[in-house]
């Protein structure tokens, strides 16, 4: 075969794998299953030597170098695969190298008696879907993510210098194969890393003019009328650096969410705070977490009893109950004097089938100054997060002298325990990410948009929240900004190009099955949903945040037909055009 140690530009490359027929079977499922690192051009029948479909004229001496070879031997029962290797241009061939290959801590999908770990490709550099040569990157950022300790040890290849400004990309890689086949049969052959087989077929279709060669970074649209699936790559942490992809057309969809929970009905000038994707990273985010701890509740009505207003929890209990639909393990958060009666508020929600399954609710008290590192952590220990992302919805937040106040610039600190203070442990704790929720700047997460809120809201000087998240999603109505979250989930969740990206490339071949997507689809916020969870709040005596109402409304604003023509309108957005995983 060809030894290839730099890409030959313009034509498809191959790793090859050679097996017993007995074998043949369940290394193709293993393929099937697995599609990134190994993405199966072809295979040959028993004893065949020649593949045409790949290459008419391949070197004559491709199968024959090696011993006991010949087609009346041992070889008239072997069979030949040939998977799709990337062919872009990258560091290591700008530094004369052969590619960084390494031994991840990420599980293939197995097939009969082909389990495996696979290997990742380390290129500093992004690329298109290319499905048949390993396609987009698996992961991009923090090596330590794919159990990868040291960058500059490669397990195959050669290390390549970093340059200032280079973010570490990788894709699945072909090595997989040889990993996998290393104690099953007792005669196997492949190809060695960075050697490999060179096809007569085109490397990629010709583009239609203006398509980009490379994934669109931050969402910036394409010129290419065709490419809605091509993927958009947006950091979504720091510490770890992580970024995340979604195609152009879920992006869209997201921005268009941001847009309808924008709006303003009650006038009170949120449109100032508005930062845009806040709601698509955050929700992003949300969607590479596995825990995920909510907190809500904001005591305005200081001499009523509940205080609390209806602003919020509807909210939280929309994205819980998507959370959980995607298999998210979630925690709700909460004030000692609210511990019960947000249970019988979340038992009453699961009764009605607003919410999916009940969660747990727990209280934060400041008892020492570790007590937020030990309820964020296991044993206090930074490495091991309890929660991978925390989110506050409509959650009165501590301003900048220490006490909390309503918009009218009442301080109602005496009816708020300090969950403020787990938003700020976590900016020290790699692998936690937070999540602020509002509509007029006082709420938990919103410190970020401090000086905007000084500016240009009212009371802004003083009630505006001191302590930042790393996403900041505004709303005119806090509930549209969890309803948004749970409705951008489910576009991530049923995109092709994020859910390849968040599987790794494995095990992404099937399509999702229609109870699966089934469930999803229940699990979103509806006008039903919300308005039999709005009418227990009201039952539990909890009024509407700015008239004090016990009433079916929000901030003043009637359900019908405000928020229900929110919902709505959030819901068309989301099911409109949704494309189930290929």
């Amino acid at each position: 075969m060809n030894k290839l140690s730099v890409p030959v530009s313009g034509y498809q490359q191959a790793n090859v794998v050679i097996l017993p027929n007995h074998l043949a079977k369940d290394f193709e499922e293993f393929c099937r299953r697995n599609p990134a690192p190994l993405p199966l051009l072809y295979h040959s029948r028993s004893g065949e030597t020649s593949c045409t479909p790949l290459a008419r004229n391949p070197p004559s001496s491709s199968f024959h170098s090696a011993p006991g070879t010949a087609p009346h031997g041992p070889w008239s029962d072997m069979v030949c695969f040939y998977l799709g290797c990337t062919g872009v241009p990258v560091r290591n061939v700008e530094q004369g190298t052969y590619v960084s290959m390494y031994r991840t801590a990420v599980l293939c999908v197995p097939a009969s008696v082909f389990p495996c770990t696979p290997r990742g490709l380390m290129r500093p550099r992004s690329t298109h879907l290319k499905p048949l040569c390993h396609g987009a990157p698996v992961h991009i950022g923090d090596q330590a993510l794919l159990g990868i300790h040291d960058l500059s040890t490669p397990d195959y290849g050669e290390p390549v210098q970093l340059l200032p400004g280079d973010v570490p990309v990788f894709w699945a890689c072909g090595v997989t194969a040889i990993e996998a086949i290393l104690c099953k049969p007792h005669l196997a052959f492949s190809h060695s890393p960075g050697c490999m087989f060179l096809t007569d077929i085109p490397d990629s279709p010709p583009s239609p003019p203006h398509q980009p060669s490379e994934s669109s970074v931050d969402g910036e649209p394409s010129t290419n009328p065709n490419a809605e699936l091509f993927p958009c790559c947006f950091q979504i942490s720091h510490n770890p650096l992580l970024f995340s992809l979604a195609s152009q057309r879920a992006v869209a969809k997201i921005r268009q969410l941001e847009t309808i929970i924008g709006e303003d009905p009650g006038q009170r000038g949120i449109r100032a705070l508005f930062v845009q994707d806040e709601l698509l990273r955050s929700c992003l985010a949300l969607s590479h977490s596995n825990s995920v701890a909510i907190t809500t509740g904001f005591p305005t009505h200081h001499m009523q009893s509940p205080p609390d207003e209806t602003d919020g929890p509807p909210g939280a209990i929309a994205m819980a109950t998507m959370l959980l639909s995607l298999g998210k393990q979630v925690t709700m958060v909460t004030d000692r004097r609210a511990l019960e009666m947000n249970r019988a508020i979340v038992d009453e929600a699961v009764r009605t089938g607003v919410l999916k399954t009940a969660i747990p609710i727990v209280t934060f008290e400041e008892s020492g100054p570790d007590s937020a590192l030990h309820f964020l952590c296991h044993h206090g220990d930074p490495n091991k997060p309890r929660y991978d992302h925390l989110v506050a919805i409509e959650r009165t937040g501590r301003a900048k002298d220490g006490n909390y106040y309503n918009m009218r610039g009442v301080n109602i600190k005496h009816l708020v325990d300090p969950i403020d203070n787990l938003f700020i442990a976590a900016k020290d704790i790699a692998g936690i990410i937070t999540t602020g929720i509002g509509d007029g700047g006082n709420e938990l997460g919103m410190g970020g948009l401090r000086d905007k809120v000084r500016t240009m809201m009212p009371n802004g000087g003083l009630i505006a929240c001191d302590v930042p998240a790393d996403y900041a999603v505004t709303a005119g109505v806090s509930n549209w900004g969890g309803y948004a979250v749970a409705c951008g989930l489910y576009l991530l969740q049923t995109c092709p190009s994020h859910q390849r990206y968040r599987l790794r490339g494995l095990g992404v071949e099937h399509a999702t099955p229609q109870e699966q997507l089934q469930d999803w689809t229940a699990n979103l916020p509806s006008v039903d949903k919300e308005e039999s969870i709005l009418s227990t709040l009201v039952r539990f005596g909890i009024r509407s945040g700015k008239t004090g109402h016990l009433a079916m409304e929000v901030d003043g604003l009637s359900f019908h037909p405000t928020h229900s023509d929110i919902i709505t309108r959030l819901l068309e957005v989301t099911l409109g055009c949704t494309t189930p995983n290929p």
